[in-house]
């Protein structure tokens, strides 16, 4: 099974810049977006053939936003995490599959002067709680931007970032907890001395220069882990100041 993960920033805009194009010739099975920037139906003659679309948008227009294109039918759907201080944003979207739980997360970015970072520390251990539900009844496959580079690897210059958003100690240890409570990070599973990022500054050339950050993930239970066949950072494939990601597992 081949599953992709795009944050597209907007994906009016990326649809400009050969979305369909890479949707297509990729053909995964279920792929994830975050960050449509968009309500359901704002697209004219947006119908992607062979696939079931699943929104989640934000009750603010032209905000945040995770959609879900699936070939494979699911049990069940799941809009937020049934809490409603989270659940205004359209960051959470849950397929329900036989075998699997497939959870498309946008994390709250923490932003400029750590305004929001102590709601983002209260929405981290409410998504850990609910992720740990999930896989006490099956496995579960979490992808979205996450907004954290988890470790040094993860960014090009993690010293002169040490407390930027993305790159906190409180953020990084979130994500470490998280990891812990019978996660795994696909891609550094697979590839544990990689360098490779999945997210670039528009400012000051940083794309070319590869001055980036690897805040996209594919995260799955432990008990998935040695199912993952290989993890991808589509990094040649532009339109967004993320590029995609990719997983492919037996599950």
């Amino acid at each position: 099974m081949k599953l992709i993960s795009w944050n597209v920033n907007g994906l009016r805009a990326v649809l400009k810049k050969g979305f369909e194009d890479f949707f297509h010739e990729e053909d995964a099975d279920i792929f994830c977006i975050q960050e449509t920037k968009m309500q359901e139906g704002q697209i004219e003659n947006f119908e992607l053939k062979g696939y079931t679309q699943y929104w989640n948008s934000a009750v603010k227009k032209g905000y945040s936003g995770t959609a879900i294109f699936t070939k494979i039918k699911p049990k069940n759907v799941t809009y937020g995490i049934g809490i409603e201080e989270h659940d205004q944003e359209g960051r959470v979207i849950t397929l329900e599959f036989d075998k699997f739980y497939l959870v498309n997360i946008y994390t709250p970015n923490s932003k400029r002067e750590l305004e929001r970072l102590d709601y983002r520390m209260i929405w981290e251990d409410e998504i850990r709680s609910y992720l740990t539900r999930l896989n006490k009844e099956k496995p579960v496959i979490m992808c979205g931007d996450l907004n954290v580079a988890h470790e040094e690897i993860d960014l090009k210059n993690p010293k002169t970032n040490r407390r930027n958003a993305g790159f906190t100690d409180e953020e990084r240890g979130k994500m470490t907890e998280l990891l812990n409570a019978h996660f795994t990070d696909s891609f550094r599973y697979i590839y544990p001395e990689r360098i490779a990022y999945t997210w670039w500054s528009y400012m000051g050339q940083a794309r070319a220069k590869d001055i980036g950050w690897r805040i996209d993930y594919f995260i799955v239970s432990d008990d998935a882990k040695d199912n993952i066949k290989d993890a991808y950072i589509y990094k040649d494939i532009y339109g967004s100041d993320h590029c995609p990601i990719g997983l492919e597992i037996e599950i």
